[in-house]
């Protein structure tokens, strides 16, 4: 799962974005049995250096899940190459849900 975020948006648009796409991934799963999920340490990879507005937003966010799913989030740091590096791990990462890149976005509408 790739979390993006456009660079100018507001609080209320990002924790928006958020729920949907929490939402959307919830309708996705549909019948899948996801009861014991996660169950093991969720990643999330940050393809920026620690210390900067991106990692504590990735911070905030995965103490949030990790109240809310009981299970530890750790956030991976994997900055360079213009985010490529953190970018590509989080791509070619097993698809057991356990990876996830948080990310913004530079694109404008």
């Amino acid at each position: 799962m790739i979390l993006a975020v456009n660079q100018g948006a507001s609080m209320k648009a990002i924790v928006s974005s958020v729920a949907f796409g929490a939402i959307g991934a919830c309708i996705l799963a549909g019948g899948a049995d996801a009861q014991d999920y996660p169950n093991k340490t969720i990643r999330l990879i940050v393809p920026y250096p620690p210390g900067g507005g991106n990692d504590a937003l990735a911070r905030l966010f995965g103490q949030k899940l990790s109240a809310a799913w009981g299970q530890q989030v750790i956030v991976d740091n994997r900055p360079g190459a213009g985010t490529t590096i953190g970018t590509t791990l989080a791509a070619r990462a097993a698809p057991d849900g356990t990876r996830c890149c948080c990310r913004r976005s530079r694109a404008t509408a």
